[in-house]
């Protein structure tokens, strides 16, 4: 599946979008040896150079994945002008190029995050079209009636088009907060947190503890990782719907 040149070089780890967008309007990049241009869309099987350099997308022969408790405080980029820690500092080596992060987490959001050096498995993983299940945790001020509970299930209006919880659960309360558990299968950005504020509740806490098949270890502390085995891998690929062989399958 191809995808906007700028948004795959930046998700393979090459730079910002808007640096890339720069590189693409001074004709540096080239797709299949022709100039691109903005507009082009391009996929990891594609010739891709910049400055006749070819760059990685990577296409790893031997994928791996990380599975990186994030803790709250760290930012998802390579670096932050703010000079505050990024959930680079503490990754081994990358076998074979770099490491590249399967979506986002914000700074006050904990839990998991994945890192592939397969850039095929991170672009299906995080494609809308592949509908890859998140699960949340979250601690909410105050205890959200049934009606409310319901508008979020149904589906609400965002700034950014119309999103929903696909589950959720009520877990317990503590005082004047309540935890819930909630599922969703996007990943637009702080996208828990605004349907919550939509319906006029703040979140105070929240920890993603699933993506896919992927749960959060109980005895992973925060800025840990493990190395996922290939039962893992290749359980994120199905979800994913990537074949075996490497293929996209039919959704």
């Amino acid at each position: 599946m191809s995808e906007r040149l700028q948004k795959l070089l930046a998700g393979a780890g090459h730079g910002s979008r808007r640096g890339i967008e720069d590189w693409i309007r001074d004709g540096r990049v080239t797709i299949n040896g022709r100039v691109a241009a903005l507009g082009d869309r391009a996929n990891v099987e594609d010739q891709i150079c910049l400055d006749g350099r070819r760059l990685d997308l990577g296409v790893a022969e031997s994928t791996e994945v990380l599975l990186y408790h994030k803790p709250v405080g760290e930012v998802t980029t390579r670096s932050d002008p703010q000079g505050r820690p990024t959930v680079f500092d503490h990754l081994p080596p990358s076998p074979g190029g770099r490491w590249i992060v399967v979506g986002r987490l914000d700074v006050n959001t904990s839990g998991v995050l994945l890192f592939t050096n397969d850039g095929a498995l991170a672009h299906r993983l995080m494609h809308p079209s592949s509908e890859v299940e998140r699960e949340y945790r979250v601690r909410l001020r105050g205890t959200p009636s049934a009606e409310v509970l319901e508008r979020l299930r149904r589906g609400v209006e965002l700034e950014d088009g119309r999103a929903n919880f696909d589950r959720i659960e009520a877990e317990s309360t503590e005082g004047s907060h309540s935890w819930f558990r909630v599922c969703l299968h996007e990943g637009r950005n702080r996208e828990v947190r605004r349907l919550f504020e939509h319906e006029g509740f703040e979140v105070s806490r929240l920890s993603r503890i699933r993506y896919g098949p992927i749960d959060l270890p109980a005895d992973l502390r925060g800025g840990a990782h493990i190395r996922l085995k290939n039962a893992d891998i290749q359980a994120l690929r199905r979800d994913a719907g990537i074949t075996e062989m490497g293929h996209e399958s039919e959704h």
